[in-house]
């Protein structure tokens, strides 16, 4: 199955995405941190905002990337073609685990924004966000395709 110019230009947008996502993810990692260790008062002006926005590019990503999963020929095509036992580790970093990490990690962010709603307490608050983001970021660092984000 060859990929069209509207494949290729969803994948595009979800690997210059993903720079964004990865670094809003960061500084949010980083400001619950610096908020924890502070003490600081979790503020709407700053905390929640970089946290939620954060949040929403996270859904975005994983909504492109769900579109490029079936649209594309290196996911959900690749395994009905080739089977689990076909996918040489390259091809199976694409079509599964990458999307069922990036899944889970997307699933624990929103965890830690959830939580961190239901309590009054700034440090509390920054360490939902410090302990649920920093496992969603650690998450997806650990399945990027690097090799492809390179060439």
């Amino acid at each position: 199955m060859k990929d069209s110019l509207m494949t290729d230009w969803i994948s595009v947008l979800h690997s210059y995405l993903a720079y964004i996502v990865l670094a809003l993810l960061f500084l949010a990692v980083a400001n619950a941190i610096t908020g924890l260790i502070g003490k600081r008062m979790f503020t709407l002006e700053k905390d929640y905002r970089l946290s939620l926005f954060t949040l929403i590019l996270c859904h975005m990503q994983l909504l492109i990337g769900i579109l490029l999963y079936f649209i594309s020929s290196s996911g959900f095509f690749a395994v009905k073609t080739l089977g689990m036992g076909g996918l040489n580790p390259a091809a199976r970093l694409l079509a599964v685990e990458h999307p069922f990490i990036n899944i889970l990690a997307v699933a624990l962010i929103t965890v830690g924004w959830s939580r961190h709603k239901k309590v009054m307490e700034g440090k509390k608050k920054f360490k939902s966000i410090a302990i649920f983001y920093g496992l969603g970021l650690i998450l997806i660092l650990s399945r990027i395709p690097w090799a492809q984000w390179f060439n």
